[in-house]
């Protein structure tokens, strides 16, 4: 079976439009590793996609945030605001599918979705030992995991030995492929298809086939501007406009 992956939409129409037309037709079933909203100008549209297509979603920060403001108040104040912006522009059958979101992890057809980590949802995976923290408890050997917003991940061989993944990418709608191996352990992340924070503006994702056990890396060019002027029209703060420019 070929999965579509998704995480960290945040909101952003335009961006899952794109994604969702590259991958077309290249898979059967999709996932969404969390944080459907927050930051971006189209909350009900992509929730309400989200509704009619997932197979399953966990929850992000932001999916809770949107729901209570006691979260919310957690935040910086950008996300602050944002947060406050989509709780009031969400929809009652919107808000509902956000708050009936499982925590984290997840089993989906032999691997897990997480947001965070396995270990704690709200937790943010950076560095190897975080990574190392990780792999001592999973079973099984494949998890994908969003919240950081950078694409890649993190391999264990069969003798401890930890490595980074860090796909390379160029211009243009572009992919690569990561066979996975037996006997080694996945942490993988499919970047965020809203707000890539990893200084590559473009819309991320994965496709993974359970079958031939390869994860494919994708990143798709979307009309960034038309965000922009969205979350301008909206008030939204001009931090976040700003950041989809730069990818960070």
């Amino acid at each position: 079976m070929r999965w579509l992956v998704l995480s960290d939409i945040h909101s952003n129409l335009e961006a899952l439009v794109e994604a969702l037309k590259a991958a077309e037709g290249r898979y059967s079933s999709t996932v969404c590793l969390g944080d459907l909203v927050g930051y971006g100008p189209d909350p009900n549209a992509v929730v309400g996609w989200a509704r009619e297509n997932l197979a399953v979603c966990v929850r992000g920060n932001h999916d809770k945030a949107s729901c209570d403001p006691e979260v919310a108040s957690g935040f910086h104040y950008a996300a602050r605001a944002a947060a406050e912006w989509t709780h009031d522009q969400l929809t009652e059958t919107n808000r509902q599918y956000l708050q009936s979101l499982p925590q984290g992890p997840w089993p989906v057809g032999g691997f897990q979705i997480v947001h965070g980590s396995l270990r704690d949802e709200d937790k943010y995976l950076v560095s190897r030992s975080d990574a190392y923290e990780e792999f001592g408890g999973m079973n099984p050997g494949l998890v994908f995991f969003g919240h950081t917003h950078q694409q890649g991940g993190y391999t264990e061989d069969s003798n401890g030995f930890l490595q980074e993944v860090r796909p390379i990418l160029f211009r243009g709608c572009s992919r690569v492929a990561l066979e996975l191996l037996g006997g080694e352990k996945y942490l993988l992340n499919p970047g965020s298809v809203g707000q890539p924070r990893d200084e590559d503006i473009r819309a991320a994702f994965c496709l993974y086939d359970d079958t031939c056990r390869q994860v494919e890396y994708w990143r798709v060019p979307y009309p960034v501007e038309k965000t922009q002027r969205r979350m301008e029209e909206f008030g939204l703060p001009d931090s976040l406009v700003q950041r989809l420019s730069f990818g960070h």
